[in-house]
């Protein structure tokens, strides 16, 4: 049954203000949809402010801020874009070293549009396939990354997308990832051992 898919795990979705609203909301809808607890982990208490590209949307409850979190706690991990968004989080040592922790344990990440920002100042992207949106292309590939212009992209346990058009296509693979559980993939790319 698809709404048991996920039944028991929580995902993180780290986003700031200027998160691109409805790359937030679809995947979240997803999640909670296939049985799991999604939760906003942000570099700030409160309240994030949402975007509907350059006009302001909704804001959105922060449930733990990303110092505090652990990637033992959740089972996957969700990072929404916006342009904004992923600026600000790379910048965050914090949130740099969650992303980071959350590869080297191996666990599934689903990003989308500018999102892959954080994954490159991460330094997991080396040697991985994925998508984002077009202006990001340089980013990825001098970080290491071969970027292709797909739907969505699946390198053994990070899901890519361009844009909001892509959710469909985006979502659907994001829960098989994240039903599939751990990848050693993702922690050969973080620079672990497998």
């Amino acid at each position: 049954m698809a709404s048991e898919k996920l039944h028991g795990k929580k995902i993180a979705f780290l986003a700031t203000d200027m998160v691109e609203q409805v790359e937030l909301t679809e995947p979240w809808q997803a999640v909670e949809e296939a049985g799991a607890k999604p939760a906003l982990v942000s570099i700030k208490p409160g309240e994030i402010q949402a975007f509907n590209h350059y006009d302001k949307a909704g804001s959105f409850k922060v449930d733990e801020q990303v110092s505090a979190a652990r990637a033992a706690d959740y089972d996957g991990l969700v990072l929404p874009g916006g342009v904004g968004n992923p600026d600000t989080l790379r910048m965050d040592p914090d949130a740099v070293e969650f992303v980071r922790a959350i590869f080297e344990a191996g666990k599934p990440v689903a990003v989308i549009c500018h999102g892959p920002w954080t994954l490159v100042e991460a330094d997991v992207v080396r040697g991985r396939t994925l998508t984002s949106f077009p202006s990001v292309k340089t980013d990825l590939q001098n970080a290491g990354a071969k970027w292709v212009d797909e739907e969505v992209v699946v390198d053994n346990g990070l899901v890519s997308s361009r844009k909001p058009d892509d959710l469909p296509a985006f979502c659907a693979k994001m829960i098989e990832e994240f039903a599939e559980g751990v990848h050693a993939r993702q922690r050969v790319s973080a620079g672990a051992t497998a």
